[in-house]
């Protein structure tokens, strides 16, 4: 009985440390600072924190509140009714984006969740790649196609599985101009601007849940294929 009780005790206790901290982080008040306040949102200029992930993950399995970030962020796009093909294929959380912050792109039609991955890369980790490796910063980002409803390609052909591209959870990117009038493109300047390729490279595994570039196989020889969701290959 005694044991019982005091079992009791600790869980009550727990419980009402549990609900004070929730009060204390909920309060208008609260000292926390909103990066690394788990009951905020996130936002694209806070600092990033171990906190930002975490936040990253919720507003991209939202569309609603994904496309919410978007729009008070220094992003341009246009929201758009979801496009379905199939069950295979289709567009949920779909928007056409044109810029995130100081770097435009050639309109594309991708999900929220794609988009708003790219706005983080290019906020924390383009930007200061292109600063510290280029001495410049990045006006435009390349890229080849979101949307493409097709198998998964291998070195052997086509496999059984379709695409993340076939849901445009996957974007990939073949380079960047600079704000110094400068293009970079990987198929050309991957060795002539390593650190700076793979300063960005590394930034995008930060960002998006699978990354993939010259240094995986012949066909991202040109590009990095980055998408939205998987298991964390950075490569």
């Amino acid at each position: 009985m005694r044991a019982f009780l005091r079992l009791a005790v600790a869980v009550a206790g727990l419980c009402l440390i549990g609900g004070l901290g929730y009060l204390a982080l909920t309060h208008p008040s609260t000292p926390v600072p909103r990066e690394w306040n788990p009951t905020k949102r996130l936002y694209l200029s806070d600092p990033v924190t171990l906190m930002t992930p975490w936040k990253l993950d919720a507003a991209t399995s939202e569309a609603a509140l994904c496309k919410e970030v978007l729009a008070e962020g220094r992003v341009t796009f246009r929201d758009m009714a979801d496009r379905e093909i199939s069950e295979l294929c289709h567009i949920r959380g779909r928007v056409t984006l044109e810029a995130v912050g100081a770097a435009r792109l050639k309109p594309v039609e991708t999900t929220c969740a794609v988009a708003l991955r790219t706005a983080m890369w290019e906020r924390h980790g383009l930007q200061p790649a292109a600063q510290a490796h280029l001495g410049t910063t990045i006006t435009g980002i390349g890229h080849f196609s979101s949307y493409n409803c097709r198998q998964i390609r291998s070195t052997s052909g086509t496999g059984g599985r379709m695409s993340l591209h076939a849901t445009a959870e996957a974007i990939d990117v073949f380079g960047f101009t600079l704000a110094d009038g400068r293009q970079l493109v990987m198929k050309r300047d991957w060795d002539r601007e390593n650190a700076f390729f793979k300063a960005a490279r590394d930034s995008a595994c930060t960002w998006f849940k699978t990354t993939l570039g010259p240094d995986y196989n012949a066909l991202h020889a040109d590009h990095f294929h980055l998408q939205s969701r998987g298991w964390g290959t950075c490569r």
